[in-house]
């Protein structure tokens, strides 16, 4: 079978929360830009269980190695950064995410926006469930001679956090990295600065488990993993706890709640989507590098991502878990030991069939990435359980993060066409 070409996209659209986050970016990575001249103090961390708003209360500025590497996916530059990293000798199998913070740093450290990225004042590993956090930050402070502080978050083996795991965790934040935040500020923590910043996460949680569950509606007003992506940056990055991100997701929130009232679906990069035909859940994480392009072979068939694992990494908030400005360091603790990528195979085969009950959806989709050991161990297994459990039919392929020489945009979209056509023969037979 051959697939379909896609026509000509159109000039990408945007709505006013798009405006405000594109905003909000461009304002950080010029503060961070003027960091060596303001003095402000940098801390490079990962996305799932990062501590942001201890982060903010001290005034520092963060940076998310992740964040970096998928805006130079999707900006094209990821190519040469990786091969840059390749040329010193980084293996062809090591993630792509890695490899393309490396290369941007051999290149000059200019970050997605065009601004040179400060150096690190310190490097904080907030370890969670994925191995190569720990091989990426060995790398970085090799490169930058950065102090280093792990926060190690015991692995949820049974699905549930334990209040052993909780103090431990708790402990740790007491003990090494407070004080490494004091040591590198030289101010004292301050628990009611802290508490202010949880409460403004709480709010800004609240919004967005509103939007992403409207995709239960039929049609979805939303697509729960490609638009999703750009819902949950604030959030997952380094504006959770400001008073920024809860005005973003509160201004979301009321534009999904109009798209609602309108029985609208959702809104793509080109334009509004047609009639919803297909729902789909997505395991695993997008193609950054061709991104748009990915997205088209869904809504140009009117299939919609109606709920997702990936925009799940830095948060199960749709589980019912808000940051508690009562509770400080030990929210922080149960927010890290939560993250999806720190939940066991089994568990994950709960959620996606959860989710494909709650969101009434016709099938499974399984986006494997080549270079994330982290989603990709254990998928096909998941897959065919959640096949098994639900009754639905499962689709795979393949992809990478942010390689632009392992995405395929033919064998992928003959991949997709054909799953879609198989659930539409399923209906069929069905009514038959």
């Amino acid at each position: 079978m051959t697939a379909t070409p896609l026509p000509a996209a159109p000039a990408p659209q945007k709505d006013r929360s798009q405006e405000r986050q594109k905003a909000m970016l461009a304002e950080h990575f010029a503060r961070l830009a003027a960091a060596p001249e303001t003095g402000a103090k940098v801390v490079y961390t990962f996305v799932p269980g990062n501590l942001t708003e201890l982060l903010l209360s001290f005034d520092i500025l963060p940076v998310l190695p992740e964040i970096n590497a998928l805006q130079s996916g999707m900006r094209q530059r990821s190519r040469e950064f990786i091969r840059e990293a390749e040329k010193r000798g980084h293996s062809e199998d090591v993630c792509t995410y890695v490899k393309c913070d490396l290369g941007m740093k051999l290149k000059g450290n200019v970050g997605p926006t065009g601004d040179r990225l400060p150096n690190p004042d310190l490097l904080l590993l907030s370890y969670t469930g994925c191995f190569t956090f720990m091989k990426w930050f060995e790398l970085l402070r090799e490169e930058y001679r950065a102090p280093t502080c792990m926060l190690h978050v015991p692995y949820q083996a049974d699905g549930k956090v334990t209040p052993s795991a909780r103090d431990y965790v708790v402990r740790q934040l007491r003990e090494e990295v407070i004080p490494a935040l004091e040591r590198i500020t030289g101010r004292a923590y301050d628990e009611d600065r802290l508490r202010e910043h949880l409460r403004r996460s709480a709010e800004a949680e609240e919004d967005l488990v509103r939007v992403l569950r409207s995709a239960r509606r039929r049609p979805s007003p939303i697509d729960g993993y490609f638009g999703a992506v750009y819902y949950v940056g604030p959030i997952f990055s380094s504006f959770r706890g400001t008073a920024d991100a809860a005005a973003y997701y509160r201004e979301l929130r009321e534009e999904v709640d109009e798209r609602v009232r309108l029985g609208l679906g959702p809104v793509t990069p080109d334009g509004p989507m047609g009639p919803e035909r297909f729902r789909l859940v997505v395991e695993g994480p997008p193609n950054w590098t061709s991104f748009r392009e990915f997205w088209r072979m869904f809504h140009a068939e009117g299939a919609v991502c109606v709920a997702s694992t990936y925009t799940k990494v830095g948060g199960t908030y749709d589980e019912g878990f808000r940051h508690d400005p009562d509770r400080p360091l030990e929210t922080l603790a149960e927010y890290c030991l939560g993250c999806y990528t720190n939940r066991s195979l089994p568990t994950r085969v709960d959620v996606l069939c959860r989710y494909m009950d709650e969101y009434e959806a016709d099938g499974l989709l399984v986006n494997s990435v080549k270079s994330c050991n982290s989603f990709s161990a254990g998928q096909l297994l998941m897959l065919r359980e959640v096949e098994r459990r639900t009754g639905k039919p499962g689709g795979f392929i393949e992809s990478d993060l942010v390689d632009p020489r392992y995405f395929s945009a033919a064998n992928v979209k003959n991949r997709i066409d054909a799953y879609l056509q198989m659930i539409e023969q399923r209906r069929r037979g069905a009514g038959a």
